[in-house]
């Protein structure tokens, strides 16, 4: 709970459907004067809703500052709910937030597994804790008028307004563009969500039908469509202990096509009559 609109009107709406089944947490990132009263206002209002509340302090790293905190505080959570014998983390992202996320990846020519978005559903980075986000259905404004119908003054982040990052200079282009409707634009990307869940399904199918491990070794028998080739070869790559980009693994698929050798991410891929072969690739001769 940062104390923002947002994470308060998460906090109100599950305390009043979830009453004496919730516990919240505020992290402080340090990097603000203000983070430590922020987290204190929170836990006041914890007291006030019967609520558990505890504070976390994490270091952030120097570098990307917003990813650095980003992963401080997913890590700080997890360890968190382990601890409190917690189910499941909720976060208050909402409608706005995932039209934002759609434009900033469209500008930066994501594919359709980016293009889908902030997932209502999902694990908490670098572990198993189901992450949940059930505001994506709701305005920014809506849930403030939660927040100031409670009668409570939410904390204002500055991060927020700054110019410095991205998604505040995206946030401040699209109010000032009325005729982009972010409740259309979450709509498409709930609708390529899907479509990418039905894709994963599929690749999922023809992995089970064509490829086939004999020891340290692959083999995959590919279809006609290079799209599919390419996930199933990149998914192999990975298998291997390698690492590809999809790009990667479109240039892989069309050497093979052409019958020859290709390495990728210390995989040697040969192609074997129909079939293309994966293994790690041999050390090279000094």
């Amino acid at each position: 709970m940062s104390g923002g609109p947002d994470s308060l009107a998460l906090l109100l709406l599950a305390a009043a459907a979830l009453p004496g089944r919730v516990r919240a947490a505020s992290v402080d990132h340090g990097l603000r004067s203000e983070s430590a009263g922020e987290a204190a206002m929170v836990a006041r209002i914890c007291t006030a809703l019967d609520v558990p509340h505890e504070t976390l302090t994490v270091a952030v790293p120097v570098g990307n500052l917003q990813r650095g905190a980003r992963t401080a505080r997913y890590g700080a959570l997890a360890e968190w709910c382990d601890r409190g014998g917690l189910g499941a983390l909720a976060t208050g992202h909402q409608l706005d937030d995932q039209a934002e996320t759609l434009l900033m990846r469209l500008d930066r020519g994501s594919g359709l597994a980016g293009l889908a978005g902030i997932r209502p559903r999902g694990t908490v980075p670098g572990g198993a804790l189901p992450l949940l986000r059930p505001l994506l259905g709701w305005r920014r404004a809506e849930l403030a008028a939660v927040v100031a119908g409670a009668g409570i003054e939410p904390a204002c982040d500055p991060s927020n307004q700054d110019d410095r990052f991205d998604r505040a200079r995206l946030r401040k282009a699209l109010a000032a563009t009325p005729w982009l409707d972010p409740v259309m634009l979450a709509q498409s990307a709930a609708h390529l969500g899907e479509a990418e869940a039905y894709i994963e399904a599929a690749i999922a199918s023809a992995w089970g039908q064509c490829v086939s491990h004999d020891g340290g070794s692959v083999r995959f028998l590919p279809g006609d469509s290079d799209f599919e080739a390419g996930e199933i070869a990149r998914r192999i790559v990975v298998s291997l202990g390698g690492d590809a980009s999809r790009a990667d693994a479109a240039a892989l698929v069309e050497r093979l096509r052409r019958g020859e050798n290709a390495s990728l991410g210390g995989v040697l891929a040969r192609a074997a009559g129909g079939a293309w072969l994966f293994g790690p690739e041999p050390p090279r001769r000094s």
